[in-house]
């Protein structure tokens, strides 16, 4: 009977802490009260489990629908609380899975400003990643908005809105 309670007991405590772990590797989650519209919420995932004062690499997804015309720049904003720092010389563009050609990637760190500019504008109904390498999370968690604007090639000069991540590191 001991030894049944103790099994138990250990399973529970496993069982207990998976869905934490499983929940840190990333995706959009279970969100309430985010002031974000579900459907301007993006999927991502942190590889390396969004631990605090870490390398991580953020995958930051863009699905195929929230692509309605062809882009000539991304830029990702985040709030000025974010102290993370990234690397322009690590990011990369993916449609469809394949790598795509940047002519430019800037880092505003005094902004909180990603600008990314591919060779060839990325066409509409195309499935984008924006991979972020060699990212040194922020010292202290939190939670994060990452807000993504896409220019269009040929278009007026304004970003539009595509969606957000909210990205959690703890």
């Amino acid at each position: 009977m001991r030894r049944l309670l103790s099994v138990l007991a250990l399973t529970s405590c496993v069982l207990t802490s998976l869905p934490a772990i499983v929940l840190a590797q990333g995706g959009q989650g279970f969100v309430l009260f985010s002031g974000i519209k579900r459907e301007n919420q993006l999927p991502f995932r942190l590889d390396f489990g969004g631990q605090t004062d870490s390398i991580d690499r953020y995958i930051f997804r863009i699905p195929a629908q929230n692509m309605k015309l062809a882009v000539a720049q991304f830029a990702v904003t985040y709030p000025n609380y974010y102290k993370g720092s990234f690397d322009p010389k690590k990011i990369e563009v993916r449609v469809k899975g394949k790598k795509v050609p940047l002519s430019e990637a800037k880092w505003n760190k005094e902004s909180g400003l990603i600008e990314i500019f591919p060779e060839e504008p990325v066409p509409a109904g195309s499935s984008v990643a924006l991979v972020f390498s060699g990212v040194r999370n922020p010292t202290f968690g939190g939670t994060f908005y990452f807000n993504c604007q896409v220019l269009s090639p040929g278009d007026l000069p304004l970003l539009r809105y595509i969606g957000s991540w909210i990205v959690t590191i703890s």
